[in-house]
């Protein structure tokens, strides 16, 4: 199952199915369609399905689409989980996560645009496979940890490396949270759809030029050590994101360094999700 969000012809959020471009929203399959994050709280089963729909029910998918999970409540993301990124900036392999956090301020969907801040001159890309969680989780083991999610979506991590790396402290948070700096998207797909996410080709494309690539059978922490271990400090909830780690190839990491400039076009690739496409500005 694919979930997206589209605005309605009233000019509100609502979500629907999506399937090879097309839309077809839930309301006209349904009497009451949940909105926001208790759509997350099953496993899909009481959802319809593309098999459900009329023909005459699709319509062609907006070029916009929104976040499909709105304002979570906890977005986290996992440090140097890809053995051959961390290799390429010369870090040592973790011994445990690395965790760090944006504000949902940042959530942008599919063609919105990255807002390029003033006061960064080193903005980097970072394509990644995004957990949703969609059930309540605290102190679960990893064996538990797959009931806990949902599905997954394909997000952006976008990086100021002069404020991450280049200010007192090292300034991760705000680094990574400048108002969009998380795109995610085009939609949710759930975790029955996904047979093996220990084995997903990620990418980010660049201006039409593949510049990151790597399968998540390179993640040093797979999602349900990571899921397991985040449950142990926090109470998981469903609508929570966990962007999984970024592949080699970031351009902080390149000899001379790359840089986002306004007017690049991003897209993050992810193996049975789809394209996620934002344009810097």
């Amino acid at each position: 199952m694919s979930l997206c969000r589209i605005l309605n012809s009233d000019g509100r959020p609502e979500y629907a199915l999506s399937d090879q471009g097309k839309v077809c929203p839930l309301h006209a399959l349904m009497d009451s369609p949940p909105v926001g994050p208790q759509l997350f709280e099953t496993d899909g089963s009481k959802l319809p399905t593309t098999e459900n729909v009329p023909a005459n029910l699709w319509q062609p998918a907006p070029e916009t689409l929104l976040p499909p999970v709105p304002m979570p409540e906890k977005l986290f993301c996992i440090g140097l989980n890809y053995r051959d990124h961390a290799l390429e900036t010369g870090a040592e392999i973790p011994s445990e996560p690395v965790v760090f956090s944006k504000f949902n301020t940042a959530i942008v969907g599919h063609g919105e645009a990255i807002e390029l801040p003033s006061i960064s001159s080193r903005v980097d890309y970072e394509a990644e496979l995004v957990v949703v969680i969609g059930k309540e989780a605290k102190n679960i083991s990893a064996d538990e940890a797959m009931d806990a999610v949902f599905g997954y979506t394909c997000g952006h991590d976008v990086s100021a490396r002069d404020w991450q790396k280049g200010r007192p402290g090292g300034q991760w948070l705000l680094g990574k949270t400048f108002d969009t700096f998380a795109p995610i998207g085009p939609c949710v797909v759930s975790k029955a759809q996904i047979a093996d996410p220990g084995n997903l080709r990620v990418q980010m494309e660049l201006n039409g030029e593949i510049v990151q690539e790597s399968t998540t059978a390179q993640l040093i922490f797979d999602i349900p050590t990571i899921v397991a271990h985040l449950s142990k400090f926090v109470t998981l909830k469903p609508g929570d994101l966990i962007f999984t780690g970024t592949p080699p190839g970031v351009g902080d990491a390149k000899d001379p360094p790359v840089y986002l400039q306004p007017g690049d076009r991003c897209s993050v690739i992810v193996d049975g999700i789809g394209t996620l496409t934002n344009i810097c500005k």
